[in-house]
């Protein structure tokens, strides 16, 4: 944990720069003042391309970036997050949003319940790993 999801609308991929915009969110996490693991971090990005928005008579295109982790960190680390990660977002895409008509959203989630994981890549973070 965590996972970041992008889910973003074919017609952009062509312009998107999804690698790039990963490691920026990425980065973001990482810059939280370890409220979270570097070696649970996954960023993954889903390329839509059946969709609709609005009436579907235009060409319009959407990003959406989930942040899911598990419960248990500050309303101040949450926010905090949530306001770079975005910030990350609408910056990536501030050049096309000003050229075309695009959605960007963001949304959190806590996992509240049952979670199970199993990761060895901690272990290389880890300041007591020979």
């Amino acid at each position: 944990m965590p996972h970041l999801t992008v889910e973003y609308t074919s017609n952009l991929a062509p312009v998107a720069r999804i690698d790039a915009l990963l490691a920026g969110l990425s980065a973001v996490l990482l810059a939280q003042g370890g409220a979270f693991a570097p070696g649970g971090i996954r960023a993954r990005a889903l390329c839509l391309e059946c969709y609709r928005m609005a009436d579907g008579s235009g060409d319009d295109a959407f990003v959406h970036v989930t942040l899911a982790i598990a419960a248990g960190r500050s309303h101040d680390v949450l926010d905090r997050t949530v306001s770079a990660l975005f910030d990350t977002l609408s910056e990536h895409f501030g050049e096309l949003y000003r050229r075309r008509y695009l959605a960007l959203s963001l949304e959190l989630r806590e996992f509240g319940g049952a979670y199970r994981s199993l990761n060895n890549i901690h272990q290389r973070y880890s300041t007591t790993a020979a």
